[in-house]
């Protein structure tokens, strides 16, 4: 048995997004000693690049803002909105366990979360909070006690930092946002700060005040590091090795050479979905068709999935996908995510046919996939036009499209899909939409939206919808007229920011068989394992929340098999 093993140790992790970190921290915490190999050259996986935020029921944070949550209360929110076929038992180990994650993760790491007023996406629903407290964003953290592993920290997403490369704190978006007295202090300040790094400014862009996603993934690693658990970048998962239906080891490359290593307690899974893997999309995910358009990252190709299904594990809900509106810029190799400009007042969004077809300011998940559904049925929605006026156009942010910037200032890949025009019939032929059929639909939102209502669609009503509004503007923060001159268009197509069906998990992250039975020794968490939300998400930070819980869970179950 061990001649043939190149090396052993208890724990194999596979990814280095957040649940794969947390999941490697739990572990050797526990005493196993654990490796964590990632097949990119960067770490932190698409978590680093997201908004860091966490759904978590009934956290102690939560309760000291004053917020009295109850996990019946969670669990009956998620049930309603979950999938049939997602069992209440990993339900509840998410719902019952989340706030036990996070208080571990707070005593074990560096890192600090904050409930935050954030609707849950269907407040409306039974168990559902409209004051929000369930969701949870982290607070900054020195990326400069990583050492020279922050310069190989993936950056934020574009959607999430500024210009790119400059990180920023949720509060700090709304800052920026709407711009009040003495904004463009904080804005000096920050860039002060970054552009004053040195001499780490001269050799890297990174900007190492960790916020969001950067701050979850940065703060994980400092534990891991001062733990001395190591990460091998550059190293991909190549075969799951199996004796009697277990799982006792795995084969990796590594600098162009497979190593096999002896696994004795468990290989934990953790390496994204099938983002960018086009034929596994082809084969399960209809609605949610193009690869270029997903956020994830290039390296979540399915790789997890496919091989754990070679040893008969079994898939769920693999047509699922976090459905996005995404902006898209030529030659990017993903899309941006659409979170903030759509409530925004000023603006609406319309197909082909340049008539409006949904409620605007819904979450993203649901805008994404009323999107991705009206190409399905009728093919006129990708792309659908974001309409807007001047006036948005010199207070908000259209994706990549800066306020304040002048149109020539843009960057010119932002140049090259803006559409602009003097009238709302100029701008029609410049999309190529009817210009009587867009009058008509502007005319028609204006007159209401001066009244502040929606009776086509209900903006602005939801709890969630005022969350991005702008509260300046009433008496709905949602709703303006697009009445100042000149007009504009961006393009926004239906993707996601990843796939969320995959390997069926039962409520310790186990991996099951055909039969429903565990496969010993394999466990699957993020979105390599079908998610315990199905095709739903039921508020900010629901991605990331069951990953790391389900992490710990996993971790925990693996270092008491006891296996020799």
């Amino acid at each position: 048995m061990t001649g043939k093993w190149d090396r052993e140790i208890d724990v194999l992790v596979v990814g280095s997004g957040a649940g794969g970190l947390l999941s490697a921290l739990v572990a050797a915490t526990e005493g196993a000693e654990t490796l964590i190999i990632e097949k990119a050259a960067l770490w932190g996986g698409t978590s680093a690049t997201s908004g860091g935020g966490i759904w978590i029921p009934k956290s102690d944070q939560a309760a000291a803002a004053g917020f009295e949550d109850s996990f019946e209360d969670a669990f009956t929110y998620v049930r309603g909105l979950s999938a049939a076929d997602v069992p209440d038992a990993n339900i509840r180990a998410f719902v019952e366990n989340a706030s036990v994650m996070l208080r571990w993760m707070t005593q074990h790491t560096g890192i600090s979360y904050e409930a935050h007023p954030y609707p849950d996406y269907h407040a409306e629903n039974p168990g559902g909070s409209p004051t929000g407290f369930r969701t949870h964003m982290p607070l900054p953290v020195d990326g400069s006690a990583l050492g020279k592993d922050v310069r190989t920290l993936r950056f934020a997403s574009p959607a999430a930092s500024l210009f790119g490369y400059l990180n920023w704190h949720f509060d700090e978006t709304y800052i920026m946002l709407f711009r009040p007295k003495g904004w463009w202090i904080s804005l000096a300040k920050s860039l002060a700060r970054y552009w004053l790094d040195l001499p780490f400014r001269l050799t890297s862009r990174k900007d190492r005040r960790l916020t969001l996603g950067n701050a979850l993934s940065g703060g994980l690693r400092i534990a891991l590091n001062e733990r001395k658990i190591p990460i091998h970048l550059g190293t991909s998962l190549e075969e799951l090795v199996a004796e009697n239906g277990n799982v006792v080891g795995a084969r990796i490359r590594r600098n162009g050479k497979i190593e096999s290593i002896r696994v004795r307690k468990g290989v934990i899974l953790a390496a994204g979905g099938f983002d960018k893997n086009q034929a596994m999309r082809d084969a399960n995910s209809p609605l949610y068709p193009r690869a270029w358009l997903s956020g994830g990252v290039g390296e979540n190709t399915g790789d997890a999935i496919t091989l754990a299904s070679r040893l008969g594990a079994a898939t769920r809900n693999m047509q699922s996908a976090w459905a996005a509106p995404m902006f898209h810029l030529p030659g990017e190799p993903g899309g941006r995510l659409s979170t903030i400009e759509r409530a925004l007042p000023g603006s609406i969004m319309v197909a082909q046919d340049g008539r409006r077809y949904m409620n605007e300011a819904a979450s993203y998940h649901i805008c994404g996939q009323t999107m991705a559904r009206r190409q399905a049925e009728i093919g006129d929605a990708a792309p659908t036009w974001f309409i807007f006026d001047h006036r948005y156009r010199h207070l908000y942010p259209a994706g990549p499209l800066l306020p304040l910037l002048p149109d020539w200032a843009q960057n010119r890949r932002v140049r090259s899909v803006m559409k602009k025009g003097r009238t709302i019939a100029e701008l029609a032929r410049a999309i190529g939409v009817d210009p009587a059929v867009l009058t008509d639909t502007v005319k028609r939102f204006n007159t209401f939206a001066a009244e502040g209502i929606d009776p086509d669609f209900n903006r602005g009503e939801a709890a969630y919808d005022k969350m991005y509004g702008d509260p300046r503007v009433t008496p709905n923060p949602s709703l303006r007229p697009i009445d100042e001159a000149p007009f504009y268009a961006m393009p926004m197509f239906p993707g996601d920011i990843g796939t969320n069906g995959g390997l069926v998990t039962d409520e310790q992250a186990r991996v099951l068989d055909q039969s429903g039975t565990a496969i010993t020794g394999l466990y699957a968490i993020g979105n390599s394992a079908a998610s315990v939300m199905g095709e739903s998400y039921p508020g900010a930070g629901v991605t990331i929340g069951p990953a790391l819980t389900f992490g710990m869970l996993a971790a925990r179950h693996a270092t008491k098999r006891n296996v020799s």
